[in-house]
């Protein structure tokens, strides 16, 4: 059991107690079932972000539940992809290419759940855990100030049937809404008439802090690796560039998403 998630619980039965309201009480306020409130204080059930910020508000916690809620989120990602999130989380530019999947940034609910169910290696509570690992690091895109964000897919990625053709279109059109709302985010996509090219060597990001410096994450099956000395995320840089450099316009890439979203139908 996660220490975070017994230390989100008590911090919670805590302030109910401080406010001198029954498990009954606040539920009401929050509109959740007593047992569901019971379950969270105990540690059995992990809280949704709308939980915690019912019960920071009422409670007057000036968003402790929900920074703590960050932490049990954090403390979920999968070992390897953790030393990436500091630097994800505080870029001021992206830049991502995958062959394969839908970028995690790009993913919809339904897609990252098919995407986690498809091989039947994780059960269902992890499979909960990682698709909320995987929208809560989409709340970058959704910040007042957000990165330059460019993301580079592959074709296949608009064809591959993951989770059918309904989630699918969804998730399509997901990405289409997201590019037309935030206008510091770009997608491209490689279009399969190119054959072969850099991009087939496997998936990578890059972000760019504050500060100027630049920190890389390779994806593999077995574990991701972060990239952080100069010179080798330079090469990793120096590769997006030519992965780039194949796609499409953003033009031209919106018109095969619209086409590929349709073929979902």
């Amino acid at each position: 059991m996660s220490n975070l998630l017994n230390l989100f619980g008590e911090e919670l039965r805590i302030a109910r107690q401080e406010a001198g309201l029954s498990q009954e009480d606040l539920a009401t306020k929050i509109n959740y079932s007593a047992a569901q409130v019971s379950a969270v204080e105990r540690g059995t059930r992990r809280p949704s972000d709308d939980l915690a910020n019912r019960a920071d508000a009422v409670l007057g916690l000036n968003g402790r539940l929900s920074r703590l809620l960050a932490g049990i989120r954090h403390e979920a990602a999968q070992p390897a992809l953790r030393p990436w999130l500091a630097f994800e989380t505080e870029a001021v530019a992206l830049r991502s290419y995958e062959p394969c999947l839908i970028p995690g940034l790009l993913q919809t609910e339904a897609y990252a759940r098919a995407l986690l169910s498809g091989g039947g290696l994780l059960t269902a509570a992890q499979i909960d855990e990682q698709v909320a690992v995987r929208i809560e690091r989409q709340a970058v895109l959704a910040r007042e100030n957000p990165p330059q964000t460019v993301f580079v897919i592959d074709e296949q990625v608009l064809r591959r049937p993951l989770g059918g053709p309904e989630v699918m279109r969804e998730q399509l059109l997901h990405i289409l809404q997201l590019v037309d709302d935030c206008s510091r985010v770009r997608v491209h996509v490689v279009p399969l008439s190119v054959g072969g090219y850099a991009g087939l060597d496997g998936p990578l990001a890059v972000a760019t802090s504050p500060e100027g410096a630049v920190a890389a994450y390779l994806d593999s099956q077995l574990t991701g690796t972060l990239v952080e000395r100069p010179t080798d995320a330079s090469e990793v840089i120096r590769a997006w560039e030519v992965i780039r450099g194949d796609a499409l316009s953003c033009t031209q890439s919106r018109q095969l998403i619209e086409e590929a979203a349709e073929q979902w139908t």
